[in-house]
């Protein structure tokens, strides 16, 4: 069955000192996921476990992000995370920017169209 995409959230997170990479990943998937409550699985009638979420995330050092340790946040569905070369780091002047997140989550479903 063909993969179907329904809905697409943007989130921004910050890691304002410490340069956490992974942390500033965090707060962008809680902004996008956090300020929303969109019942999609049951507006199609499929369980919560069907949900096909693609997660994007874009930062200035890619390879810094542990994506292992950002699963947890979502509670269900096949969560599949790609990060890329986006976001900033805004210089500071003690040496360590402050880094910003770019996220985007996608949720899909495998359905026929109708």
């Amino acid at each position: 069955m063909p993969k179907h995409r329904v809905l697409t959230e943007f989130g921004m997170g910050t890691s304002l000192r410490r340069q956490d990479y992974t942390e500033a990943a965090r707060r962008g998937l809680q902004d996008a996921l956090w300020h929303n409550s969109i019942n999609m699985a049951e507006l199609f009638g499929f369980p919560k476990e069907a949900m096909l979420i693609d997660v994007e995330i874009g930062v200035q050092q890619p390879d810094l992000v542990d994506t292992g340790r950002l699963t947890d946040i979502f509670p269900y569905g096949q969560v599949s995370i790609s990060v890329g070369h986006g976001g900033l780091d805004i210089p500071r002047p003690d040496g360590k920017p402050t880094v910003i997140a770019n996220v985007a989550i996608n949720v899909a479903f495998e359905m026929e169209r109708t």
